[in-house]
């Protein structure tokens, strides 16, 4: 099940809110979860973390580059260091040990695997690699959580601006931008080539 990035309580300690005031948290909790799922569709990835190990098949076919050590799968992030990676076609596969991960000492740096380097070939281009891992990152990055809990200030307080217009006394009426440059600059070193 996806995960909304931050916490209906930070929300709203950003907004004023009284954390005992329960009369508006389905609404905060929607715009956490409409926020968090904006920033996975514009970095192309999320940050949660799958609860149980799940598979997923690759075919290698345009995933795979080739390095002096053997040739480095481009999978999906990977935030566990539990992973089971098998070699087949069709119905029949085999489980592959020499493989490394890639980046060297991404899990603990806080990032996801990348690749999966494997010290030969995957084969040819009609193989398929059937991965079994939990899938997303090991933990939810702070530049994501605060980008989150941004958007979803913004996306709550819309309901106070029909048609993406608001106003002050100060300054009269505004038009609201369609991208905020904060959550912007927070998400964009995220962000997968071919997304955003």
């Amino acid at each position: 099940m996806a995960a909304s990035y931050g916490t209906t309580a930070a929300l709203k300690e950003r907004l004023g809110i009284e954390a005992a005031d329960t009369s508006r948290d389905t609404l905060l909790a929607a715009a956490l979860a409409a926020a968090s799922r904006g920033i996975d569709r514009a970095t192309g990835r999320r940050f949660w973390l799958d609860e149980q190990p799940v598979q997923r098949i690759y075919r290698t076919a345009g995933r795979v580059a080739r390095h002096d050590d053997g040739e480095l799968l481009l999978v999906d992030d990977i935030g566990s260091a539990d992973i089971v990676v098998e070699v087949g076609s069709g119905g029949s596969f085999t489980t592959v040990t020499n493989y490394e991960t890639s980046p060297d000492n991404a899990l603990a740096d806080g990032l996801p695997i990348t690749g999966l380097l494997l010290f030969g070939n995957w084969g040819p281009a009609t193989t398929r690699v059937r991965v079994g891992t939990r899938f997303g990152w090991p933990a939810e990055p702070d530049d994501i959580t605060e980008a989150s809990l941004i958007q979803a200030a913004r996306l709550y307080r819309r309901k106070d601006s029909p048609e993406g217009v608001t106003g002050s006394a100060e300054w009269g009426v505004v038009r609201l931008s369609r991208r905020d440059p904060d959550v912007w600059n927070l998400i964009e070193p995220y962000v997968l080539p071919g997304f955003g």
